[in-house]
């Protein structure tokens, strides 16, 4: 393993009750304007919301709504928040929902106390914000792990790019498995996968061999496809639920990725696949993963083969990948481009535009140039 500092800024209130059991904690330590923020208006219909409301009235808060946070956030959204946010001099921000939700709300958070434009400052100077709003967050449909650290993945439509901007990450997360039961089962599953993408890509950054990340990535790997299987047979199985939520955050707190180096260009093509079609993210995964994997699997055979061993019960690397493409199929997630909602004719055109402008990652099993982006690309098709 590599040299590390390991720092973990996230309290954890996990399992049914957990959310007022953080609010009576938590919220003394805030001011008392709460931005509410939540995405199309989901947690009205299923009581989530006047829940929120009551508890934050009880804890003496005013409470500013900042709704519409739509999947792939904007950059827009992000300086619409911002500016709700110095506006209404708000104290503490409560995101409420998914990764998007929550994705969004961490770059709020930064940019309303900056002066400058925080993607110009990231991607222009390379600085990075050091305060923001204290915020938390409720997790109502998992699987991005968003809550779990201060990156974001948003979308900025102007320039064509979707991609990281780090924000504020929450000082604590309500993990809540009973707040999903009303997400729609295409949404569960969807979500699942990107718990078991974010598993993969961080194992496979790694050569190096016997260490524990690996063995714990593996673990979370298992589980999830275990628990997966469970809501196949009953999405409405709480502990399976409960599970994967756990799973999910384990995913992205960090400890998967300690002391290595991490492999998450499927998460690089799909971002930018992403941005010119709005595609679901999890989705959008699933389609590319197979075609990756297929691509590179002589390029780390060791990994791969304990990989299928120990995840899906098989023996070789290329049995392992097989494995992993029924399982999609098994999940009736997509696996070919035709079958994702676009918000644009997924043609060769558009790949090849995605395959020029997706990032590179140089630290996985082997660096791919752009030809064989494009050529894993249009093999989803």
């Amino acid at each position: 393993m590599d040299k590390f500092t390991f720092s973990y800024p996230v309290k954890v209130y996990f399992g049914e009750g957990s959310a007022r059991q953080a609010f009576d904690a938590e919220l003394d330590k805030v001011g008392k304007t709460v931005m509410l923020a939540f995405g199309g208006g989901s947690i009205k219909e299923n009581g989530i919301y006047d829940e929120m409301k009551e508890l934050l009235a009880q804890a003496g808060k005013k409470v500013v709504d900042f709704s519409g946070i739509m999947p792939n956030p904007t950059y827009a959204k992000v300086q619409e928040g911002a500016a709700l946010a110095r506006e209404s001099e708000v104290d503490f921000i409560l995101a409420v929902g998914g990764g998007s939700v929550i994705d969004c709300c961490k770059v709020i958070s930064a940019q309303a106390l900056l002066s400058e434009d925080i993607w110009d400052m990231e991607y222009g100077k390379g600085k990075f914000p050091t305060k923001g709003i204290p915020m938390g967050a409720v997790v109502t449909a998992s699987g991005t792990g968003a809550e779990m650290n201060a990156g974001a993945v948003i979308t900025y439509e102007e320039k064509k790019w979707k991609g990281p901007i780090f924000g504020t990450a929450a000082s604590f997360a309500v993990l809540d498995p009973f707040y999903t039961m009303s997400v729609p089962p295409m949404q569960v599953l969807s979500g699942a996968f990107d718990t078991l993408s974010h598993a993969m890509e961080t194992y496979l950054g790694s050569s190096d061999e016997d260490n524990v990340s690996d063995d714990v990535a593996l673990a979370i790997m298992r589980n999830t496809v275990i628990n997966t299987r469970r809501l196949l047979k009953n999405i409405n199985d709480v502990q399976a639920r409960s599970n994967l939520m756990w799973d999910s955050a384990m995913a992205e707190n960090g400890i998967l990725k300690c002391g290595r180096l991490t492999d998450f260009q499927v998460h690089q093509i799909e971002h930018q696949l992403g941005a010119y079609t709005d595609c679901n993210h999890g989705q959008g995964l699933s389609v590319i993963h197979p075609a990756y994997y297929r691509h590179i699997v002589k390029d780390a055979p060791e990994k791969f083969t304990r990989l299928a061993k120990v995840v899906f019960d098989v023996d070789t690397a290329e049995e392992g990948v097989d494995a992993l493409a029924r399982f999609i199929k098994e999940c009736g997630l997509p696996t070919k481009m035709n079958q994702l909602k676009s918000a644009v004719e997924i043609t060769p055109e558009v790949l090849r535009q995605v395959a020029d402008t997706c990032n590179i990652i140089k630290c996985g099993p082997r660096e791919l140039d752009r030809e064989e982006i494009y050529e894993i690309l249009m093999k989803c098709l």
